[in-house]
């Protein structure tokens, strides 16, 4: 039986106080292939009430319990994967290959990450006659986006537990369905009731009075920065800590050093990997002048060679953007990029040849960029490089740092102790190079309207605790 009309409260699935749906839609087909519920402030009401009564005593088990819950949702979440990963390629149009690969071995990976994070993280120290305590900060609202829905979703849900608090999680709407059966991991793991709680809805109807509720201590968000910024405000006025992680810009300096095949190739593949949607893409490449044209064509080989299409053929490297909102925002700024005198090396406006529904973008490189061109300072979040050239390394570091994003930087040296230098100088929360294996033990948040905060293995335990000291304890 399907729970997609019901939310998950105190160990339940029940119906929402007062019936409202929403269609979700399959991005490649832009058709509703399910409905959801979605709720309202009452429903907000009681899933903080029973995630604060579980507070009293979740937040009171030892490690030892909290330790085998998580290990009994890794076990179901591996019973379960093919499952999520046809729901995220579903609901929000990622390859099946990538949704197994990447989106869902997301989830696996951090809730593995944080199990081995926790076993030696340490709740208290003695400095004197004090002891540092560590404990649990309280109940905590979850806000998750649609781009990378298991990744966020384990990666604030895993730690939190590891930490001893109880959770609330709304979902994004747009990409809810791989949420509900997260829920149903929790649930066949033997969650305690109440510990963790899912509620489906808008934001400003549910995460919004989340974010604003006296019973909330915390919460967590991924999203937008304009977003970010409303539920910072929201939760001000009852003084609760708030963790975000928002947009970014990342810029891509391609030293003179590196091996600009290589290096370009691969940012190609960096930007558009999830059809562009991913907060840290390096979507500003920066390389020397002397090189630049040789630079837009190795782009655009690479981004030709990226086959837009259907989801489920196995040939697709990249599928649709996750709504027509998405699409026309992405639409909008490929035409400013034009208008703006960037040259168009590949792609453009419109759908790819031979796709006549879905909210599918061209592979789109832009060369001659400039930092004062709209498509060198918005977010775009779709398939789109720009590449911008540059003088000298000081002018490329100036460059890169110019946005008020922080939230990651990619630089491309053969010389280690070169790219550390330039690595140094980064504002940004994560630098990256030569296109390193993915490391969920690194912390990952941002500098400046990146956000706040940290993620990922023990980082994240972090964010979830309170921090006390006792004086006069002893020695």
């Amino acid at each position: 039986m399907s729970n997609h009309l019901k939310f998950f409260i105190d160990g339940a699935w029940v119906d929402p106080l007062e019936p409202a749906v929403l269609d979700v839609i399959d991005p490649s087909t832009e058709e509703a292939f399910t409905t959801i519920s979605i709720g309202g402030r009452g429903d907000v009401e009681r899933v903080v009430a029973a995630a604060r009564k579980a507070f009293a005593t979740f937040s009171l088990t030892d490690r030892s319990e909290r330790l085998a819950l998580l290990e009994r949702i890794l076990a179901v979440y591996n019973e379960r994967f093919d499952d999520i990963a046809q729901a995220i390629s579903r609901e929000m149009g990622a390859p099946l290959t990538f949704a197994r690969d990447s989106q869902a071995g997301a989830g696996r990976a951090h809730l593995e990450t944080t199990i081995a994070a926790f076993k030696s993280f340490e709740f208290m120290e003695q400095r004197g006659s004090t002891r540092i305590v560590k404990e649990p900060i309280g109940v905590c609202a979850l806000i998750t986006p649609w781009n990378w829905p298991l990744n966020q979703i384990v990666c604030k849900v895993a730690p939190a537990i590891a930490a001893g608090c109880t959770v609330v999680l709304k979902p994004s709407e747009i990409a809810p369905v791989s949420g509900l059966i997260f829920a149903e991991v929790m649930q066949a793991a033997g969650t305690p009731d109440g510990v963790f709680n899912l509620v489906n809805g808008l934001g400003p109807e549910v995460g919004q009075v989340m974010a604003g509720h006296p019973d909330v201590d915390m919460v967590s968000f991924t999203g937008s920065t304009r977003a970010g910024i409303i539920v910072a405000k929201t939760a001000a006025d009852t003084v609760k800590r708030v963790a975000q992680e928002l947009g970014g810009k990342s810029a891509n300096i391609i030293l003179p050093d590196a091996d600009l095949e290589t290096a370009v190739r691969k940012g190609v593949e960096g930007c558009f990997g999830n059809s562009g949607q991913s907060c840290d893409a390096p979507t500003r490449m920066l390389v020397p002048a002397d090189r630049h044209d040789e630079a837009l064509h190795i782009a655009r080989e690479a981004a030709d060679a990226h086959k837009v299409g259907d989801p489920r053929a196995e040939d697709t490297v990249l599928g649709p953007v996750v709504s027509d909102i998405q699409y026309n925002k992405i639409q909008r700024l490929i035409e400013m990029g034009i208008e703006e005198g960037a040259l168009l090396v590949t792609g453009g406006p419109g759908r790819p040849e031979g796709l006549n529904r879905g909210y599918y973008i061209r592979p789109t490189v832009f060369g001659h960029v400039t930092p004062d061109m709209t498509i060198a300072r918005e977010e775009i979040f779709g398939p789109v490089l720009s590449i911008m050239p540059y003088e000298t390394e000081e002018q490329a570091i100036a460059i890169a740092n110019d946005t008020v994003y922080g939230l990651a930087a990619y630089v491309q040296s053969q010389d280690i102790d070169h790219a550390r230098r330039v690595a140094g100088q980064m504002r940004a929360g994560s630098v990256y190079r030569n296109y390193p294996d993915w490391d969920t033990s690194a912390p990952f948040g941002g500098y400046k309207q990146s956000g706040n905060g940290r993620e990922y293995a023990d980082w994240g335990i972090h964010d979830f605790l309170e921090i006390k000291g006792i004086v006069g304890w002893g020695a």
